[in-house]
């Protein structure tokens, strides 16, 4: 049984939220379960300097952790003067993945900046923040066509991300803090609404996972790709 008495096959209870920022072009709270991420799109009028000249514009993402997000206080990157490698990497993956469903060159010389900042974390804040963002980020392009800055939507597809993992030996999906900690295997699958794969992040932590245990990660991350989004055409409809 799962600490959450959930079974192997379902998510959390999920929630997205457009609209919540008064002064962003694009915003969403995510909620995977008691995992709460605030996304935000900002829209910069130039392009990142090496792209200038080159006719098409660019999608970033930065991601932090309030203090009190975890159990105890975890100090700014702020105040340290320096982000972590995990920091480093997770704004990283937000950015690559979003991309992968933009067609950059209709955006024009412009930059799109995706805030994630994790309110409250409870595991999965990398796959609920791409989730989010998306959202955010549809959300600013509609705002842009809306003011004629552009003149078709630039997304080409959607794009979320699931946690799967294997716990006790069984393949599981979106595992939340508790049953994440103790974990043999954890895997991160970014996958767009048609099925494409973006991402798979995929480690084994206890114990080394087989090909079939892979497999049915795998055909887990796609049932839960399935219901997020539905979720998100539903959020924007």
């Amino acid at each position: 049984m799962r600490p959450s008495k959930r079974a192997a096959t379902e998510m959390r209870t999920v929630s997205l939220e457009r609209a919540v920022a008064r002064y962003a072009e694009g915003s969403c709270i995510v909620k995977f379960g008691d995992t709460q991420v605030l996304c935000t799109a900002s829209l910069e009028d130039k392009a990142p300097p090496w792209l200038r000249g080159q006719g098409k514009g660019w999608i970033t993402a930065e991601y932090s952790m309030l203090p009190r997000a975890t159990l105890t206080r975890t100090r700014r990157e702020a105040t340290s003067g320096k982000q972590s490698g995990r920091t480093q990497e997770i704004q990283r993956l937000i950015g690559r993945s979003l991309r992968s469903v933009v067609d950059l060159t209709a955006i024009g010389e412009r930059q799109i900046t995706i805030d994630c900042d994790v309110l409250q974390a409870d595991g999965g804040t990398r796959t609920a923040a791409i989730t989010g963002a998306w959202v955010a980020l549809h959300d600013c392009l509609k705002w842009m066509r809306s003011r004629s800055i552009i003149k078709d939507m630039p997304l080409r597809d959607h794009v979320a991300a699931v946690s799967c993992g294997v716990s006790k030996g069984e393949a599981v999906l979106d595992l939340d803090y508790a049953e994440d900690s103790v974990a043999e295997t954890d895997a991160n699958f970014v996958i767009t609404g048609s099925g494409g794969l973006v991402e798979i992040q995929a480690t084994a932590e206890g114990a080394i996972f087989s090909e079939d245990q892979l497999n049915q990660m795998l055909v887990l991350a796609r049932l839960g790709i399935g219901e997020l989004v539905a979720l998100q055409k539903a959020t924007i409809a």
